[in-house]
């Protein structure tokens, strides 16, 4: 096959997973929620099951009128939404989905360079914090920051145990170096690179930035229409790039019980979801942290767990 046809398999497949994947996510999101809060408006859009309540929403939010307010810096404003997007998309260019060429792009150091794009993300909140001319998007956005900011020292160093762990910085190379018994050994690594993703993406109970009971709706108060959807879509891109990167470093990737040559995609497709379905039912079970819970749960737990896990990691290294 030639490279200009290779290249361009490649880049629409990861368009094409960064266009469905976070829909399939949405709309699992609906369905979730609707029947763990006994709500019945998701059930009706379409008829069977509320199939199509995913399209009424983009309708709804078609049909809204597009405003920017007039003390508004216009161009950062409106590019804000596509900074919150290319970053995930970038991510999604170097995790495997399987054994061999089933990646966008194969990177050495695929794991640095996907925690260093994902860390761009706080960008976007500044952008559109300062640039709404609002004091609730401002103090949004100065939380967001904090937030981000923090939790990234913990994202990093739970990454950097299972790097460790595998000796390579290629997400393909942890893939293949994994095995079972590391469920146990990087459990804590585990737990605490899922809890600082969280905060990452700004999910429940991490969600201060747009706490909409203090701030309207944080530094997303302004937007809009379109605009604001592509803000719930970076979202939920978020949700598919913190599963995606869960299950590659920790969960094994592609490798399942059978098939892992030709079923490893299923394999990883599956526990992506699996991860994505937790992630919503958090945001259903457990209410928001304040700020200085917040704070304190990065400071005083996570990252000194993480630099336990990464020392024990080290002395299994070296003993082994």
């Amino acid at each position: 096959m030639p490279l200009w046809l290779e290249l361009t398999v490649r880049v629409v497949g990861v368009l094409v997973a960064f266009l469905t994947l976070p829909l399939i996510v949405g709309q699992v999101e609906h369905k979730v929620m609707a029947h763990m809060q006994g709500r019945l408006g998701p059930m009706y859009a379409g008829g069977f099951h509320g199939w199509a309540q995913l399209i009424a929403d983009g309708v709804k939010f078609v049909q809204k009128e597009d405003v920017t307010p007039r003390e508004a810096d216009r161009q950062v404003f409106r590019l804000a939404p596509a900074v919150a997007l290319v970053p995930y998309l970038l991510a999604l260019l170097v995790i495997p989905l399987g054994p061999g060429d089933l990646v966008g792009q194969p990177l050495d150091i695929g794991l640095f360079f996907v925690l260093a794009v994902v860390g761009v993300g706080v960008v976007a909140v500044l952008m559109s914090a300062w640039a709404s001319a609002n004091k609730y998007s401002l103090l949004g956005g100065l939380r967001g920051a904090a937030q981000l900011l923090g939790y990234e020292l913990p994202l990093v160093l739970a990454a950097a145990s299972v790097a460790m762990a595998a000796g390579t910085l290629s997400l393909s190379g942890i893939v293949e170096a994994w095995r079972p018994w590391w469920l146990l050994w990087q459990a804590p690594a585990m737990l605490v690179f899922f809890v600082a993703g969280l905060a990452e993406i700004r999910r429940p109970p991490f969600d201060m930035p747009v706490a909409d009971s203090e701030l309207v709706f944080g530094y997303m108060t302004e937007y809009t229409g379109l605009r604001f959807a592509f803000f719930l879509l970076a979202e939920y891109v978020g949700i598919v790039v913190i599963a995606a990167l869960t299950t590659v470093l920790f969960l094994g990737g592609w490798q399942g019980p059978f098939g892992d040559e030709y079923l490893g995609w299923l394999w990883t497709l599956l526990k992506v979801f699996a991860v994505s379905f937790v992630i919503i039912w958090l945001r259903v079970s457990y209410p928001r942290l304040r700020e200085d819970q917040l704070q304190r749960l990065c400071w005083l737990v996570l990252v000194p767990a993480a630099l336990a896990q990464l020392v024990l990691t080290a002395a299994v290294r070296v003993a082994v």
